[in-house]
């Protein structure tokens, strides 16, 4: 069983900000699958079930994404190798796709939640939203509004991104790093 995280903000308001980028993509995965919705509210998620698969969007809002994480991790026991989370990346340009295992949190207290309460080998999906020009500004930032001009590229970021997912599910990290990052 895999578990698919999409970091980002509960709420109206935050639905295309630059921090929900994961939700995004977890939307789009699953807009056309056949899924369950689980409904436990130890999980603090908004979790669905398709196959072997559960696709989470954390309800703790971005700093407290470890704690619903946890619980599901927990619950299902899934092994850190099969959790697979997205997440926006300030120090990537915008539309970068990248992937790792393990390593810093880089300041995003959503990973560094993640980090505290699951370990921090777990696959990393990041997509890259480039910088504000000014760094005391980041909170700002993130919690900002795609621009139209992003929108229509994330409309080719997605689709690929989600190809990437498919991938890490069956091949090993390095083959879908080789096959998959967009710089």
């Amino acid at each position: 069983m895999h578990l698919i995280v999409g970091l980002g903000n509960i709420g109206e308001k935050y639905h295309l900000t630059r921090h929900n980028i994961g939700f995004l993509v977890i939307d789009e995965m699953t807009k056309n699958l056949s899924t369950s919705n689980i409904n436990n509210s130890n999980f603090q998620s908004t979790l669905l079930k398709s196959g072997y698969n559960l696709f989470a969007k954390p309800t703790t809002y971005m700093n407290n994404s470890g704690v619903a994480v946890h619980a599901i991790k927990e619950y299902y026991k899934i092994e850190l190798e099969n959790i697979i989370v997205i997440h926006d990346d300030l120090d990537l340009p915008f539309g970068t796709v990248k992937f790792k295992i393990g390593g810093g949190h880089g300041g995003h207290n959503g990973l560094r939640s993640l980090d505290s309460h699951i370990g921090k080998d777990y696959i990393r999906v990041r997509i890259g939203i480039g910088k504000p020009t000014d760094k005391n500004d980041v909170a700002n930032y993130v919690l900002s509004n795609f621009s139209k001009e992003e929108l229509n590229k994330l409309q080719d970021i997605i689709p690929h991104t989600i190809k990437a997912i498919e991938a890490l599910k069956t091949e090993e990290i390095d083959y879908v790093k080789s096959k998959f990052t967009l710089k």
